[in-house]
C-alpha cells in the first residue's frame, strides 16, 4: 500500500468550503480605476487599494516606461551587489523629503520590508509589544526576530502600559510594533499615546504606514503627521503599492537607522533590488503627492459621502432583516460594514457583483467577523458612491424577502 503524504490536502479543502473561509481570484481585465473590467463587464471598484487613483494615471506609466527604455525590466541583483540605480537613490530622497526623516531605504515589497525591519531591530534578548489587529507582515517579523512577543488588546494603551511595567526591565531592547491605519478596520492607532509610552519606558516604535502614506496628514506624509509627530523618534515603515499606486516598500527615520538596516536587514540584503519601472513609478506618485493636494481633498470628500449615506442605511437595514449590519468606525478611506455571518457577507458580496460592483468579503481567519471591506477613491464619483448604496440597499432585501 503506497501512502500518499498530501492525502490531507482534500480534507482541508473540505473544512474551508464548510467554514464558508474558501477564496479564489478575481481576475481585472485593463487598466486600474474606480471602474474596472471584470468577466467582461465594467465594475465598480470598492475593493482597491489605490487611494489616490494612480496605478492607471498616465504620469506614472509614462515615468515607467522611461525607466524601462533607460535601465532594461529587472535591476538584476541586490542593492549592494548590481541592483543598484540612481532612481533608488531619489526615490529614497523624496520618501524622507516627504516623511520630514533624515533618510529612507526602498525594499521590493512592503512585507519583505517588515519582516527584515523588525527582524533586525531586535533579537532573543529583545521584547516586542504589538496590536493585536497588526497586519501579518509585522507578526511574522516578530515571529522571525526570535524576541518575546506579547500582543495587547486593539489600541489598548492602559494594558500597553501594564505589559511595559511587568515586563520592561527584564529584556534588553523593546520595540512596539502597530499599524498607523488598521487595514481591516478603518481605524487610527493612538500614535501620540504610543509613543509618550514608547519614550517612557525607553522602547522603540515602528508604525507601518501602508494605508497612511499619501492619504493622511496635511501634506500626505501620513498618519504621523496627522498627529503632529513628526520629527519625533519613530521608525516608519510603509509600501509603494497602495496609494503611491506602484511596488515595493520603505522605512523612514534617522540616517543611523537607515545605514544600519542596509547592513543588516536581510530582506533588504538578499533580494533583488526594486525594478526601475516601479521604482520610477512611485517616484512620480511622490512628485503628484506633493505637488497635487486636490486629488487627497478628493478622496476625503467621497469618504465623508459614503459614511453620511452609509450610516443612516446601516441603521434601517439592522431593523428591517434579521441580522446587524454595523458601519464600524473609521478614520480613513476604509469603510467596513460588519456583518457576522460568513454566508450572508459572501451572499451580499455576490449580489453586489450581480449589480456592477465589487465590495470585498472579509472573512475570518483574516478578520474575527464578518464585513463587506470598501474602499474609497479620489476617482470616485458622486453617482458611483449612490450606485453603490442604491445597489446594497436592493442586495439586503433581496438576501432577507427572497
Amino acid at each position: 500500500m503506497t501512502a500518499n503524504p498530501y492525502a490531507w490536502l482534500e480534507s482541508a479543502l473540505t473544512t474551508i468550503h464548510r467554514a464558508d473561509w474558501y477564496r479564489s481570484v478575481h481576475a481585472i481585465e485593463g487598466r486600474s480605476g474606480s471602474v474596472v473590467q471584470m468577466a467582461g463587464q465594467p465594475v465598480l471598484n470598492f475593493g482597491s487599494n489605490d487611494y489616490l487613483g494612480l496605478a492607471g494615471d498616465d504620469r506614472l506609466i509614462q515615468a515607467a516606461l522611461a525607466a524601462t527604455q533607460a535601465y532594461g525590466t529587472g535591476s538584476t541583483g541586490s542593492r549592494l551587489v548590481s541592483g543598484h540605480r540612481a532612481l533608488h537613490e531619489q526615490l529614497e530622497q523624496a520618501i524622507a523629503e516627504l516623511k520630514q526623516t533624515e533618510a529612507a531605504l526602498v525594499f521590493s515589497s512592503g512585507y519583505l520590508t517588515n519582516l527584515g525591519t523588525v527582524s533586525a531591530l531586535v533579537g532573543k534578548r529583545d521584547l516586542i509589544l504589538s496590536d493585536q489587529y497588526n497586519h501579518s507582515s509585522l507578526k511574522q517579523g516578530a515571529v522571525l526576530s526570535g524576541a518575546t512577543v506579547l500582543n495587547y488588546a486593539h489600541c489598548d494603551v492602559v494594558q500597553l502600559q501594564q505589559l511595559l511595567e511587568q515586563h520592561r526591565d527584564r529584556h534588553r531592547r523593546c520595540l512596539l510594533l502597530t499599524d498607523s491605519v488598521f487595514s481591516m478596520d478603518g481605524d487610527l492607532c493612538p500614535l501620540p499615546e504610543l509613543l509618550a509610552l514608547a519614550e517612557t519606558f525607553d522602547a522603540m516604535l515602528l508604525v507601518d504606514e501602508a494605508h497612511a502614506t499619501g492619504v493622511l496628514g496635511a501634506t500626505g506624509a501620513g498618519c504621523v503627521e496627522h498627529f503632529g509627530c513628526t520629527g519625533r523618534a519613530i521608525v516608519q515603515v510603509g509600501t509603494l503599492s497602495k496609494a503611491l499606486g506602484s511596488l515595493g516598500g520603505y522605512v523612514a527615520g534617522s540616517a543611523t537607522l537607515i545605514d544600519y538596516l542596509r547592513n543588516r536587514a536581510a530582506g533588504f540584503i538578499y533580494t533583488t533590488g526594486l525594478s526601475p519601472a516601479d521604482t520610477a513609478a512611485a517616484l512620480a506618485a511622490v512628485t503628484i503627492v506633493q505637488q497635487d493636494p486636490d486629488r487627497r481633498a478628493q478622496l476625503w470628500q467621497n469618504v465623508t459621502q459614503l459614511k453620511q449615506a452609509l450610516q443612516p442605511l446601516s441603521q434601517q437595514l439592522t431593523a428591517t432583516t434579521d441580522t446587524a449590519i454595523t458601519l464600524l468606525p473609521s478614520e480613513s478611506p476604509i469603510l467596513c460594514l460588519q456583518v457576522g455571518s460568513p454566508a450572508i457577507v459572501l451572499h451580499l458580496g455576490t449580489l453586489l457583483r450581480q449589480a456592477g460592483i465589487f465590495a470585498p468579503a472579509i472573512r475570518p481567519p483574516t478578520v474575527p467577523t464578518s464585513r463587506l471591506r470598501l474602499t474609497l477613491m479620489a476617482t470616485h464619483e458622486c453617482k458611483h458612491l449612490q450606485q453603490f448604496t442604491t445597489a446594497l440597499s436592493q442586495a439586503m432585501q433581496v438576501r432577507w424577502d427572497g
